[in-house]
């Protein structure tokens, strides 16, 4: 007996199954896929509402202290958006809209967390505030310095004591002169030559031509805008009942403030700052605000309270008991000063701001 061809309707189930495979394969890969990112989505939102003032702190207890003055009102739906490690907190303070972060120490924190908050947010301007050691006979713990000019003074050459000095040297600091006594022997250490930086910006008529600056300029208009804001402006002098600078802090405008990696405690090196540079106050963040705010066109301004005499004192340094004074008034500076800039927009190009 010959046997009966297979009939056509036993294929079409393995068609109809291969069929349906391939579509739900299909409908797998599409629900797999990413959702939107949701923190693309809340810059969106968030940048809606903008020009923010950005504002940038380094460490927490200059954090704590511009919360304690209660002027910070968090968004009420997007309170804070976390990027990159760091909590960017969106909120409005007398009225304008900021976003403040704290960046963490050190030059490359500042650096990182300023161009973040610039690449991020719609940003009209930065104010960056803490604390910093006071450089300047003249000036007190407690008083507050609004720069006008920051510079880099960690960029070294450091060479062997017979070596030829770099003529492209802005100064020169020879150790074995702080020898005790002087001129006893030589000091192996050799010598430090101090360099400008390269300023890269927005601004530059070719690319990848930097300018050779040492001195970085805050936004002049900010800083004659600060200085009308703080015209008869009280300052605290007292830790609490028992803890009472010696005299009334006050606020400074238009100095020079010194910045690099290293936190200033020794009176020699103090005083060589002051004398070679004439800066007031040393801190280790500001320089790199203020290079990367004008790297990229926006507005910049520097408040810092003196904290301790930056090694001038004998014995411990007062850090630990008046940074959080110091702190504070850099923050009640900071008040004041956005109080008189809302409403105002100077976002703009930093053409004229070098000297």
């Amino acid at each position: 007996m010959r046997s009966s061809p297979t009939p056509r309707f036993h294929k079409l189930p393995l068609f109809w199954l291969c069929f349906w495979l391939a579509l739900c394969s299909a409908s797998a890969a599409a629900t797999s896929r990413p959702a939107p990112d949701q923190k693309a989505w809340s810059l969106n939102l968030i940048n809606r509402r903008g020009p923010y003032l950005g504002l940038i702190t380094v460490y927490p207890p200059e954090e704590t202290a511009f919360f304690s003055t209660g002027a910070f009102i968090p968004d009420p739906k997007l309170p804070f958006l976390d990027l990159s490690g760091r909590r960017f907190h969106i909120g409005t303070v007398h009225g304008q809209r900021v976003v403040y972060v704290r960046c963490g120490i050190g030059m490359v924190n500042a650096a990182t967390a300023t161009q973040q908050m610039v690449d991020s947010f719609v940003i009209s301007g930065i104010v960056h505030f803490g604390i910093s050691g006071n450089l300047n006979n003249s000036m007190n713990i407690g008083d507050v310095s609004v720069p006008a000019q920051i510079a880099d003074t960690s960029l070294w050459n450091w060479q062997n004591p017979d070596a030829n000095l770099d003529p492209e040297d802005i100064a020169h600091l020879e150790i074995g002169s702080f020898n005790v006594p002087v001129g006893d022997g030589v000091n192996q250490l050799g010598q430090i030559g101090y360099s400008p930086e390269q300023l890269y910006s927005s601004s530059s008529l070719l690319p990848n031509t930097p300018a050779t600056v040492l001195w970085m300029n805050v936004t002049r208009r900010w800083l004659h805008l600060a200085a009308a804001a703080v015209q008869g402006m009280e300052l605290e002098q007292c830790v609490n009942s028992t803890t009472c600078l010696d005299e009334k802090p006050k606020v400074v405008i238009g100095l020079r403030g010194s910045t690099s990696n290293i936190f200033v405690d020794n009176k020699a090196y103090r005083d060589f700052l002051f004398q070679t540079f004439k800066v007031s106050s040393a801190d280790m963040e500001s320089s790199a605000v203020v290079m990367t705010c004008l790297s990229n066109g926006h507005p910049v301004i520097v408040i810092r309270g003196m904290s301790d005499l930056a090694g001038k004192q004998s014995g411990h340094n007062p850090i630990r008991t008046f940074g959080s004074l110091a702190a504070l008034n850099a923050a009640n500076v900071v008040l004041k000063f956005i109080s008189k800039l809302r409403g105002r927009s100077y976002a703009g190009s930093i053409l004229g701001t070098l000297l």
